[in-house]
């Protein structure tokens, strides 16, 4: 038994809004990110999520990764209604649950790469040789074998970002977030990290939620949602989704 919070788990879907409204600020000045949103997604899919800047997209993820609440309705984590957590126990769903890929990479800039992988192992406290077992086997699984030394700074940006998906890999979460995880890298890497989130969906089944303006990363997903003024304005299968 992971934590306390696995007691809690039942057979639904893995995540599942109901009716969840994002109100940020009060009076004249407040402004609805959210606007009752009902969402659901199941274990093993692939979900991109697409929208213009401030249609909600963002705010949608936050919640998902635990990192913002609702201001209204409910969000569920295989049936655990998660507004009813402790802060602590959020926690817990964050590190043993969830992982996390941002565009700006967000890695420790005087630390090899296989230390930044081990991260999230130190908070779970992982034994050392544990750690360093689970962190090379996430380097390699990214392709990045016998550059477990080198900084981020010796990386280049790719790299880097492969780097930081080893990171959120190496725990082996139920749910992959990643906020426009290509947005600082060239179309060929842009590519390639793109193939590889598709290929750990497939060949794995993590369960990927992927927030990207970018239409040409949206086609690796099983399925799209796309997000205006707070609504999900479309929520369709990719029958052209791009191959793994």
């Amino acid at each position: 038994m992971k934590t306390t919070f696995s007691t809690q788990i039942s057979k639904h879907s893995l995540l599942k809004f109901q009716g969840v409204t994002k109100v940020y600020g009060t009076g004249s000045a407040a402004m609805q990110a959210l606007r009752g949103i009902d969402l659901h997604i199941d274990q093993g899919e692939f979900v991109a999520v697409m929208g213009p800047s401030g249609s909600g997209k963002s705010t949608c993820m936050n919640i998902l990764g635990c990192l913002d609440t609702p201001s209204d309705g409910a969000y569920f984590f295989e049936g655990v209604d998660v507004g009813k957590l402790s802060r602590d126990q959020r926690a817990l769903l964050r590190r043993h649950y969830l992982g996390f890929v941002f565009q700006g990479f967000n890695l420790l800039n005087r630390t090899s790469a296989l230390e930044n992988v081990e991260l999230p192992l130190v908070y779970r406290s992982i034994p050392a040789d544990e750690r360093r077992e689970s962190a090379l086997r996430a380097l390699a699984a990214v392709g990045l074998k016998g550059w477990e030394t080198h900084t981020p700074g010796e990386l280049s940006g790719g790299q880097q970002q492969r780097v930081a998906i080893a990171r959120a890999i190496v725990a082996d979460p139920k749910v992959l977030l990643a906020d426009e995880p290509t947005g600082n890298l060239d179309s060929a890497r842009s590519r390639d990290i793109m193939k590889m989130l598709a290929a750990f969906n497939c060949e794995y089944g993590i369960t990927i939620v992927l927030v990207t303006h970018d239409a040409h990363m949206a086609a690796y997903a099983k399925r799209i949602i796309r997000f205006f003024d707070g609504i999900i304005d479309t929520d369709e299968e990719n029958g052209k989704r791009l191959e793994c």
